[in-house]
């Protein structure tokens, strides 16, 4: 099955469900996940947990019900299920009939979200910059924005070495290096280049930078981007960003950016660290909204492949070899059944 550019296909990851700040201890809500109802709630132990929402019994959104100890309990009839999603009590009688079972996920907190992978247990945690890993971490999160193309077009952004020159106007020769994970579902791009000496922004970014400019592209499951930035540049630390994407049934890709570095101890380090987030930001800024028409109006269509458009390539062939999630058929009821009674604009899905 193709899962490149697939509005039919989710493929296993970790998505966004919420802030977590947005979940309180003892609360419950229920949120839209890739076209799933999913009930989110966090225990008395100050975990979260995730079930489908709607109750077995009549199908009550349990987002609407109460958190009892590390059960949510159905706000109609009372049932009370665990986070593994076994129905553990029915006030009006002590049997429990064998299919009182709601399907379970996953669930994990990280960088000041609650994330969901759509099986009960996730191969992998949210992935992690190198450069991070296992140290304290300061995140701060941007304002979520929606793009009318499939996430997996959105999200080759960072490895197209020819708009660098067309778009953002920066004239450098890159040389890619490409390292995939043996499970095959992360993929790393680092690009390498020397700046040129002809435009201001060239010039500014040399005596400041240096003469050379490297950053790279994580890809994990196909759905989250780790951007790391200004890597053995004069003058500053690699800067972090992380593009969280979250296909939204029919024909929209929301994405969630969220700026990431090393927490510093002290006061001094308070304020550097808070430096480091404004200059993630500003640097997202300046190319954000250059390519945001291109990417709100595109036909995806590569009939004409170039020797730069490469990682391209290979970005799409790591796609298609991650796994479809136990979403994707529901995602496809959805997405016919919003056929059946609209009219939708072809978005250049790529069919074999």
């Amino acid at each position: 099955m193709q899962i490149f550019n697939n509005w039919n296909v989710v493929a296993k990851g970790w998505y966004i469900a919420c802030p977590s700040g947005e979940l309180s201890p003892g609360k419950a809500r229920s949120v839209e996940i890739c076209g799933q109802r999913i009930v989110i709630f966090r225990g008395e132990d100050g975990q979260v947990r995730a079930l489908d929402a709607y109750c077995p019994h009549l199908g009550t959104d349990l987002g609407l019900g109460k958190v009892d100890g590390n059960w949510i309990r159905c706000a109609f009839h009372h049932w009370a299920f665990d986070q593994s999603g076994y129905c553990q009590n029915i006030p009006c009688q002590p049997e429990i009939p064998a299919k009182a079972k709601l399907t379970a996920y996953a669930a994990e907190e990280k960088y000041g979200f609650i994330w969901i992978y759509p099986d009960a247990i996730a191969p992998e945690g949210v992935v992690d910059f190198d450069e991070l890993k296992g140290k304290s971490i300061v995140t701060q999160p941007d304002t979520a924005f929606e793009r009318t193309c499939h996430h997996h077009i959105c999200m080759m952004n960072g490895i197209d070495a020819q708009h660098l020159k067309t778009i953002h106007h920066l004239d450098i020769k890159m040389d890619l290096s490409l390292h995939q994970t043996e499970s095959g579902r992360q993929i790393d791009f680092t690009m390498r280049g020397q700046f040129p000496n002809t435009t201001w922004r060239e010039k500014l970014g040399q005596r400041f930078l240096g003469s050379s400019y490297e950053y790279s592209m994580r890809y994990a499951d196909g759905c989250i981007g780790l951007l790391t930035m200004m890597k053995n540049v004069r003058l500053f630390p690699p800067l972090h960003m992380i593009y969280a994407y979250t296909p939204i049934a029919p024909g929209k890709t929301r994405i969630q950016p969220i700026y990431v570095t090393k927490n510093r101890p002290g006061m001094m380090g308070y304020w550097v660290s808070q430096f480091l987030l404004l200059c993630t930001r500003l640097a997202y800024y300046m190319l954000r909204d250059e390519d945001g028409k291109i990417y709100d109006n595109i036909q995806f269509n590569p009939n004409i492949i170039l020797n730069i458009d490469r990682p391209l390539v290979q970005y799409m062939s790591y796609v298609n070899q991650l796994e479809p999630s136990q979403w994707s058929a529901q995602v496809a009821n959805i997405q016919n059944d919003f056929h059946s009674s609209n009219s939708l604009p072809k978005l250049g899905i790529m069919n074999k």
